[in-house]
């Protein structure tokens, strides 16, 4: 029996894991803690980690799972900006999940943005106090409007579907344009200067890190909007905020956040939030911040478990063959073993 220790686990993650896990058979050990160099230990016994977004698995951690006897660790996610990919090569086999639910992610990003621009969440709090008043709630229509969108992937063209459907004017940038997705594609400079929202899906790399700075936000219309549904570092919180000071950013809608790690996905609300810089965002009237859960419907979650599972299963009994695994031996991590059709090592 193959025995999995499962990191970070929450409640909603443990029913469809449960299921596919019992029909696979597989022995899944639950914690509640994060996976770290302190937490390795857990894995003793275990042939296989299960990880999310905010679990470290640096080179110091891959070290000791390694030494450990773990050989494969499983991302329940599609990033993998977590995971010392090059540590893991010759030690550790890595695979993700690529995609669970594109739809839940993008109709996410529209819903913020739809509760931004039309002050939903303000009409929410006022007539929960029976105050009917209309003022300050004045909106926007989305037809018309440019919507510049950064990553055209699954996740990217389904939100470029949906604002095409409100009418609006889609434009893209990708290093590695979708071909036949009917998205007009253009350098980022000109995204940035012509998109009345912007809304981010790409991955975190060492390239597109802060992204969206200072720079960046001044060269766009004063006024914009900026959705962020991927990862929060590839926005620099602190040129965002100076921005939405200044007025040059009208509004911010993000599901992400840079230093997330060990505030999302757990209950604050009793305590005083270290983080002053999330908690000025979160103060402003035109912010509005969802703990990363743009991926939590029940399609996602049971697409997410069976995919892992599967993995898994492919990596034991497919000689180490798995469509999804990551491997930084010839530089393209999520594309390599689609070429080479053999064990990454």
């Amino acid at each position: 029996m193959i025995r999995v220790a499962f990191y970070d686990t929450k409640a909603y993650d443990r029913p469809s894991f449960e299921e596919y896990g019992k029909q696979a058979g597989l022995d899944l050990r639950f914690f509640e803690t994060k996976l770290n160099a302190d937490t390795a230990d857990l894995a003793k016994g275990c042939e296989v980690v299960c990880v999310f977004v905010n679990d470290t698995v640096d080179s110091e951690v891959i070290e000791k799972l390694y030494g450990l006897g773990v050989r494969l660790i499983a991302l329940r996610c599609a990033g993998y900006n977590n995971v010392d990919v090059r540590a893991a090569y010759g030690k550790i086999h890595v695979v993700h999940v690529p995609a669970y639910s594109p739809y839940s992610v993008a109709e996410h990003a529209m819903a913020l943005l739809l509760t931004s621009v039309r002050r939903i969440h303000k009409a929410y709090n006022r007539t929960r106090e029976f105050n009917f008043s209309l003022n300050g709630l004045t909106g926007f229509d989305l037809h018309g409007k440019t919507v510049g969108v950064v990553g055209t992937g699954k996740i990217g063209r389904i939100f470029a579907g949906i604002c095409r459907g409100f009418g609006m004017r889609v434009i893209g940038y990708d290093m590695f344009p979708a071909a036949d997705s009917g998205i007009e594609y253009t350098d980022l400079d000109t995204l940035l200067r012509e998109s009345d929202i912007i809304s981010l899906h790409c991955p975190l790399t060492e390239d597109t890190r802060h992204m969206i700075g200072a720079e960046a936000i001044g060269k766009m219309k004063k006024g914009v909007v900026i959705v962020n549904t991927s990862r929060g570092a590839l926005i620099d919180a602190e040129a965002l905020l100076d921005g939405i000071r200044a007025r040059k950013v009208g509004a911010a809608c993000l599901d992400v956040y840079e230093e997330e790690a060990d505030i999302f996905f757990e209950d604050r609300s009793g305590h005083i939030l270290n983080d002053e810089l999330l908690a000025r965002l979160i103060s402003m009237p035109n912010v509005i911040v969802t703990s990363h859960q743009a991926f939590l419907t029940e399609e996602a979650l049971g697409n997410i478990a069976e995919t892992t599972v599967r993995n898994i299963l492919s990596f034991y009994e497919d000689d180490g063959l798995c469509d999804n695994e990551l491997c930084y031996r010839c530089g393209h991590i999520e594309q390599c073993r689609k070429q080479r059709k053999e064990k990454c090592f």
